[in-house]
């Protein structure tokens, strides 16, 4: 049976199960069921897998089968799961450095990584990325943004991932871990320690040495990747009107992303805002996350970027290696062009026109994926305690930062690189779709005790979360894991200074069946 005859039958299959469920709610309306109908299909028509297995996060949307994009989406899906290696196309060109050698193994299952007691890149599911910074939450710059704890022969590992310490840290917050009725909760943060010695490379900012005692280090998850597409057509004017609306409304935004009444910063040089990573460094998908992590995470070349994801300081360091010195034209002989090896080292380490490891046809269909995987669809909406978790949802505040739903526009997407034409027909599209991601795509603050990087964080869409445990193993929540339930995760926006403060209070105060109610109705969408 092919793809689309599965998701017809699957689509049919579930909205017989939501029409079913819909009867079984007291004095309901043909409108209420109408309602609920339309936020089962949490990805639009166009957008919305009804798998609930342990592969939801990986089905193709209908717009992807409708375009007649399967084969390419399938080819696409390779690039993700397979192992890069240095010489095996078309999975080639690992290195020199690199975060990881795989896609999947920083999102297993396609979603959001698992927490981890110790950092191991090769270790499946660890989806972390350390995050150093001086004590001004400035990055280094003689390391990656995303720093790299792996490297291919001769060279050496930025930073010995061997020596890199995580402890798991109880926290008890001003309530004792505990709701009024006396059930009990537990909390836990990370706090990742780097001894001076498991570093390569001399710690710098702006070019300039810094002590070892003003290191900052942090760890931040990979999300779920399934929906991106949909994020991406939601038009640039509604956001604006979303962060417009909250201002208006007093909420403290970052002047980073917003000021007054317009951007303070827009996306590279894009007229779009910036709407993907926890950091909100990114825009346009097309040069987001995925397009980005398919080059730097791996290190492999394409036509638009045919140079290694690397910094000056390292190069240097390598290139007067005598170690490295000794063995890099056993590894690279093309690379013997002037006899002397730290000139040649480095000239191949920071070259801007490396041959290409990723032909276009393979990336075209990388982002066909990437673009076009579908979001799980809504499950057991009609169930009444769904239902009155989902009312308390909205009563309490949770629905003012988590959103519920956007509509998309015409989706005629740009590409800031410039290798997709605007609105190319090479790429599924998902024009005028009600979606249902459960985020406004604003940062805010909690402040958590190792809070991520400056404090301000997007706001993680719920949608297709209840289904993690199913497709990754793993449950875990928030930017470091540190959440390892839906409760936890609530109850670390209850900060006296969080920007949720007072939702958690009123959270706090309600029955168990209602806290239980609200906890079904987040693991329903």
């Amino acid at each position: 049976m092919n793809t689309q005859h599965k998701t017809i039958i699957a689509l049919f299959c579930g909205l017989s199960l939501v029409l079913a469920s819909c009867h079984d709610i007291p004095d309901s309306t043909i409108e209420d069921q109408n309602s609920i109908i339309e936020e089962t299909y949490a990805g639009g028509r166009l957008g919305t897998t009804f798998n609930a297995t342990s592969s939801a996060y990986e089905d193709p949307t209908p717009a992807v089968e409708q375009s007649g994009m399967t084969a390419e989406f399938m080819y696409g899906e390779y690039f993700f799961e397979r192992t890069i290696t240095q010489n095996n196309p078309p999975f080639n060109g690992l290195g020199p450095l690199y975060v990881r050698s795989s896609c999947i193994s920083c999102h297993p299952g396609y979603g959001h990584g698992k927490r981890m007691d110790r950092y191991r890149a090769d270790e499946w599911g660890n989806g972390y990325l350390l995050v150093l910074t001086d004590q001004n939450d400035t990055y280094l710059s003689s390391y990656t943004g995303m720093p790299q704890t792996k490297a291919v022969a001769p060279f050496k590992a930025p930073i010995d991932e061997n020596q890199i310490q995580i402890s798991w840290l109880p926290y008890m917050d001003e309530w004792g871990n505990r709701f009024p009725d006396g059930e009990a909760y537990e909390l836990i943060y990370p706090e990742v320690t780097i001894p001076e010695s498991a570093f390569y490379v001399p710690l710098q900012v702006n070019g300039q040495n810094i002590d070892y005692s003003q290191l900052k280090v942090r760890l931040e998850s990979t999300i779920g990747i399934y929906g991106t597409g949909l994020l991406d057509a939601i038009p640039d004017d509604s956001l604006k009107a979303q962060y417009l609306k909250e201002y208006q409304a007093g909420a403290v935004l970052n002047p980073a992303i917003w000021s007054g009444s317009t951007w303070a910063s827009l996306y590279s040089n894009t007229t779009h805002p910036k709407r993907f990573t926890y950091a909100l460094s990114r825009g346009p998908l097309q040069d987001a996350a995925g397009a980005n992590a398919i080059w730097n995470i791996t290190n492999v070349t394409r036509s638009d970027r045919r140079y290694h994801y690397m910094t000056a300081a390292y190069a240097t360091k390598a290139s007067q290696d005598p170690e490295v010195q000794a063995q890099f034209y056993n590894y690279f002989p093309e690379w013997n062009v002037t006899g002397n090896p730290e000139t040649d080292i480095y000239n191949y380490l920071m070259n801007r026109e490396l041959p290409v490891e990723m032909s276009k046809s393979d990336y075209v269909n990388f982002m066909v994926w990437h673009r076009g995987l579908a979001v799980p669809a809504a499950r057991n909406l009609g169930d009444s305690t769904i239902q009155r978790g989902r009312k308390l949802f909205r009563e309490i505040g949770c629905a003012t930062c988590h959103r519920p739903s956007w509509t998309t526009g015409s989706d005629n997407f740009t590409d800031p690189n410039g290798f997709f034409t605007d609105g190319d027909r090479r790429l599924p599209r998902y024009p005028n779709q009600k979606i249902w991601p459960y985020s406004d795509l604003v940062q805010h603050r909690l402040y958590m005790v190792n809070d991520i990087r400056t404090g301000w964080c997007r706001t993680t869409p719920l949608w297709g979360r209840g289904l993690s445990y199913i497709c990754t193993g793993s449950s875990d929540r928030l930017h470091d894991c540190r959440a390892r339930n839906v409760i936890e995760a609530i109850m670390w926006h209850g900060s006296s200074q969080s920007d949720a403060r007072w939702t958690v209070e009123r959270f706090r105060n309600l029955s168990k069946s209602d806290r239980d109610a609200m906890v079904a109705f987040i693991n329903a969408i």
